[in-house]
């Protein structure tokens, strides 16, 4: 009975199955939940914020949570879009065709404010599947997923999920893979999630686990620092942070395809 008990109130305390020993961090705070669409993720704007859901974006009007535009592709062309942010005057997404295979990425450019679907960056094949875009520093800087299972691509696994750096061509520049410390909490999936913060620190979110890991570039050698690991309310996914308002990270859950806006507390 007592071994039950306790069978029970482990799965209480982490109903994905998850090791409850990884958000030793400080926490995200919850401050508004929005009603939408979303499945694969949330970008913001001013005065806007976004659903994203594979081949469909909806925009909502950020204080009343109205629905203001919509955008509707064709399945065929784009089976999925993962991540938008709204990148000076243009909202940038990421978008593959996941699961299928072999993997290809694109860069997908919209209207922040009507949707319409402006132009396309095609980045081949060979690295993984994108799932989001973030422009620092002078540069583009995307993530290339690996999966171990559907959607993967053999020999490559969730250890080959790359942090890629980009020029504005679009040639590749840089690369850095993820340490041991994030691979075996993303594992079998992969990095869903991600952009620079206002701390210049680099955040990424997994597919299902309700965490934030704190990243920055090494010093040395290919493999990011890993610094923090943040808990959130957010199960993964993708995210993207409010430009006009510093600390304000915005993710969904899955569970009611909400919008959720969280305020990030400094890392250590």
């Amino acid at each position: 009975m007592i071994l039950l008990l306790f069978a029970v109130l482990a799965a209480l305390a982490d109903p994905q199955g998850a090791s409850t020993d990884a958000a030793a961090g400080p926490q995200a705070q919850t401050l508004r939940r929005y009603a939408s669409t979303a499945s694969q993720g949330a970008a913001v704007g001013p005065k806007d914020v976004y659903a994203v859901s594979n081949f469909r974006l909806v925009r909502y009007d950020k204080q009343t949570g109205e629905q203001r535009a919509e955008w509707t592709g064709d399945k065929a062309r784009f089976p999925h879009i993962n991540s938008c942010a709204l990148i000076a005057k243009d909202l940038v997404c990421a978008g593959s065709n996941f699961p299928g295979t072999p993997q290809v990425s694109t860069v997908e450019v919209f209207d922040p404010q009507t949707l319409a679907h402006r132009r396309s960056v095609s980045l081949g094949l060979g690295t993984g599947s994108i799932t989001w875009v973030d422009r620092h520093d002078g540069a583009w800087w995307a993530m290339f997923a690996n999966y171990d299972g559907k959607g993967g691509e053999p020999p490559r696994d969730h250890r080959h999920t790359t942090l890629v750096k980009f020029d504005d061509q679009w040639r590749r520049l840089e690369a850095w893979a993820l340490p041991s410390s994030v691979l075996e909490r993303i594992a079998p999936m992969s990095v869903s999630g991600g952009g620079w913060g206002p701390d210049g620190r680099l955040y990424l979110s997994g597919h299902d686990r309700p965490e934030l890991y704190v990243m920055q570039l090494p010093d040395g050698g290919g493999v990011l620092d890993h610094l923090d690991t943040l808990g959130m309310a957010a199960e993964g996914q993708a995210v993207d942070w409010n430009e006009s308002q510093p600390g304000m990270l915005y993710g969904i859950t899955r569970r009611t395809r909400e919008i959720l806006a969280m305020k990030i507390l400094p890392a250590k």
